[in-house]
């Protein structure tokens, strides 16, 4: 079952994030394999932080050359948005417990995903949209570098709505079509 996520998200990843090229930064570390990718079994928000707080710190403690950035999926808890976002939270929260802020931090990804001041199907919103609630934990050293080796990281935000307009939601799910989640 595991299996099925990490391809359903790998899918995801290759598809979407590098091949809509939403993030420059992604093709690096998965052609060299640093991804680490975990599948949480928490089903309620107590286990997914438990979780959150091992893999924050396996991250914090791991070679980076190694494992870059860590996709935590939870494919059994936070299946509504709101409760997601109200994770985010206590995601942050955590971060500064771990005294990890500033090394590592937390992008946000899930199948609902809606920014503020969007309407739910706002082709927008599919930038973070996974098929899976997704906490997406990044090294603060690595950005900076992948930030300086693109120097227009800044228009990354405008260049993803204009993609995501011209696919529009039928091109979207064209490119989803076969992950399986």
């Amino acid at each position: 079952m595991n299996e099925a996520i990490i391809e359903a998200t790998r899918q995801w990843l290759t598809r979407a994030v590098i091949g809509l090229n939403l993030c420059p930064f992604a093709k690096a570390v998965h052609v060299k394999n640093q991804i680490r990718y975990v599948v949480s079994e928490a089903q309620g928000l107590e286990a997914v932080l438990t979780d959150l707080e091992t893999e924050l710190e396996f991250l914090a403690e791991s070679d980076a050359e190694e494992i870059d950035t860590t996709l935590l999926i939870v494919p059994h808890a936070l299946e509504h948005f709101s409760d997601y976002n109200d994770a985010l939270h206590f995601a942050d929260i955590l971060l500064k417990q771990l005294r990890l802020q500033g090394e590592l931090q937390i992008a946000s990804f899930h199948p609902d995903y809606q920014f503020d001041d969007t309407a739910p199907g706002d082709i927008e919103n599919y930038t973070n949209r996974a098929p899976y609630p997704i906490f997406h934990l990044l090294r603060e050293a690595s950005i900076e570098r992948a930030v300086e080796a693109f120097p227009d990281a800044a228009d990354i935000y405008e260049r993803n709505m204009a993609t995501l307009r011209r696919l529009g939601i039928d091109g979207w799910r064209g490119i989803m079509r076969g992950v399986k989640s």
